[in-house]
């Protein structure tokens, strides 16, 4: 295991205790190698954007479970795998991977999951508490729309179909629901996962 210096160690510490400039430097270290990595199991640059989106939104909500710096990179992975898998099953695509291929990246993804995170523990924390409560209080059309949005991956012309809407109504109603997201979460969340949050 590498030797982490000085300057390491001291963003770690500020990200653990929640310091917003410390995620951002660990965001841009390591987001557009989870982006990659999504990218290869999903083929579909939107989707993996998304994952990437969730996987570091849940490195903030779990901080606290993360032992050491060398566990954010493999919480980062593993929780980017299990959703794409998820969606793969789901969207009935698991065919356009050769077996043996997905195996191996399981494989090789698995040797990097390290004892300093306790992946396996994760449960709901005051901020998942807080996020579900923000989406569930939202307006019933603006939730249902973001909820097929964000859970169920559909495109607004799939949304508008399902809810006799016009596209405009859907992209109206995300613009609402991440609006009312953005003023709810600011406290608590960094500024750079609003951003994304926003421009996703």
């Amino acid at each position: 295991m590498k030797e982490i210096n000085h300057n390491e160690l001291s963003h770690f510490n500020a990200f653990k205790e929640g310091n917003d400039v410390a995620f951002n430097f660990y965001f841009n270290k390591y987001y557009n190698r989870v982006l990659g990595f999504s990218i290869q199991f999903l083929y579909d640059k939107d989707e993996a954007k998304n994952v990437t989106q969730e996987a570091f939104l849940k490195l903030w909500i779990n901080k606290d479970k993360i032992q050491t710096e060398t566990g954010i990179q493999p919480f980062l992975f593993t929780y980017a795998k299990s959703i794409c898998l998820n969606l793969v099953r789901h969207n009935k695509v698991k065919d356009k991977f050769k077996n043996d291929l997905l195996n191996q990246k399981e494989r090789q993804l698995d040797t990097q999951i390290l004892n300093s995170m306790h992946f396996d523990s994760l449960e709901l924390t005051e901020l998942e508490v807080l996020i579900n409560k923000v989406i569930a209080d939202l307006p019933e059309k603006t939730k249902q729309v973001y909820l097929k949005k964000r859970f169920e991956n559909k495109k607004n012309e799939e949304i508008a179909i399902e809810m006799g809407v016009t596209q405009k109504a859907v992209e109206a109603h995300m613009t609402k629901a991440l609006k009312i997201l953005k003023e709810q979460l600011s406290d608590y969340l960094p500024s750079i996962l609003i951003i994304t949050l926003l421009n996703s």
